[in-house]
C-alpha cells in the first residue's frame, strides 16, 4: 500500500482554442460570455492499495448551464498529477469526451449532457517502490454506483468521483457488484457485475456466471473480451449495451432477495464468488 496526494488540470480541448477560457488549469469553461459552462477537477488524498483496488483519483465538476458551442461533441484532456508518499511522481493523461446536448425540452434525463470515458489505460506503465503497474480509469461514482457514462443534468453543478486503479499487466477479473433487489415482481432490472481489474484483456469466451440459490446461469458467448477496467453486467431480463448487453433472459427472479451466493466459473473452476446477505444458507425460505 501507498498513499497518494493528486491535484489535475485540462492542457487542451478540441474545442477552438477562442471559445475556451481556463485551458492548463483545474478549472475550464466555453460557451459565451451571457452563459459558460465547463469541467473542474478537485484532486484527493487516498491510500492505494497496488493490487486493482479503486481509489478515488479527484472529483469530477460539470458546471452545466445552457450553452452553444460547435461543435457540440469535443474531447477534453486532463493531466492528473500524483504525487507518492516516498516523494515521486507521475503525471496519468486521460481524456473526456463531451456531448453538449440540445436544450430542447426543458426536462431531464432528456436535456442531460453526456460525458464519457475515452481512455481507460493510461499508456505508460508507472513504476511505484521499482515496480511497474498500469494506471486504468474505472468510471465516475454518483451515490455509491459506477458508470462509464456521466449524464449531467442541466442548470446545475454535478458531481462525481473519479475511480483509478494501479495494477500488474495481468488480466484479474472478478465479480465486482451485485444488484440484487429490483423493481416489480420478476425484477428484470437486477444485474451481475463483472470487472478486470487488471492491466490486460481476458477473452471470457464460454465461462459462466451462476447464481447457486437459485440454479440460473449464463454463459458469455463466443469473442467476448473485457478490456482492462472493463465493466460488463448480467441483467435479470433487460439489455445495456453500456455495459456488454448480456442478460439471462429470465421473466423469473435470478438473484434471490433473502440471499445467495453469485459465482464465475471457468469451466470447473470457479474464478471468484460474491456471497450475499444470508449467502444462501437460509434453507426454510424457498429459492
Amino acid at each position: 500500500m501507498t498513499t497518494v496526494v493528486t491535484s489535475g488540470v485540462f492542457p487542451s480541448t478540441t474545442l477552438d482554442p477562442s471559445k475556451v477560457t481556463g485551458a492548463g488549469t483545474a478549472d475550464i469553461r466555453w460557451g459565451t460570455s451571457d452563459s459558460r459552462s465547463g469541467y473542474q477537477f478537485r484532486g484527493s488524498a487516498a491510500d492505494v492499495q497496488l493490487d486493482g483496488t479503486e481509489f478515488v483519483v479527484g472529483t469530477f465538476v460539470h458546471r452545466n448551464f445552457p450553452v452553444y458551442v460547435e461543435p457540440d461533441e469535443f474531447d477534453v484532456n486532463l493531466t492528473a498529477s500524483v504525487v507518492f508518499e516516498d516523494g515521486s511522481t507521475t503525471d496519468l493523461h486521460f481524456t473526456f469526451h463531451h456531448n453538449e446536448t440540445p436544450n430542447d425540452t426543458g426536462s431531464s434525463p432528456a436535456d442531460d449532457d453526456l460525458v464519457d470515458l475515452q481512455s481507460f489505460v493510461h499508456p505508460r506503465p508507472v513504476t511505484i517502490a521499482g515496480k511497474q503497474y498500469k494506471a486504468i480509469l474505472s468510471g465516475f461514482r454518483r451515490n455509491g454506483r459506477i458508470f462509464r457514462q456521466f449524464r449531467s443534468p442541466e442548470g446545475a453543478v454535478n458531481f462525481a468521483e473519479v475511480l483509478c486503479v494501479f495494477s500488474s499487466d495481468e488480466p484479474d477479473v472478478i465479480i465486482s457488484d451485485l444488484h440484487y433487489l429490483g423493481t416489480g415482481p420478476s425484477q428484470p432490472d437486477e444485474y451481475v457485475e463483472i470487472r478486470n481489474k487488471g492491466g490486460a484483456p481476458q477473452d471470457l469466451t464460454g465461462w459462466v456466471v451462476e447464481c447457486k440459490t437459485t440454479g440460473r446461469s449464463f454463459s458469455f458467448p463466443s469473442g467476448t473480451v473485457i478490456q482492462p477496467g472493463g465493466r460488463y453486467r448480467v441483467y435479470t431480463n433487460e439489455t445495456h449495451p453500456e455495459f456488454g448487453g448480456f442478460s439471462f433472459g429470465s421473466a423469473q427472479q435470478v438473484w434471490r432477495d433473502e440471499g445467495g451466493i453469485a459465482r464465475l466459473r471457468r469451466g470447473d473452476f470457479v474464478v471468484d464468488q460474491f456471497p450475499y446477505r444470508d449467502k444462501g444458507f437460509n434453507k426454510t425460505d424457498t429459492p
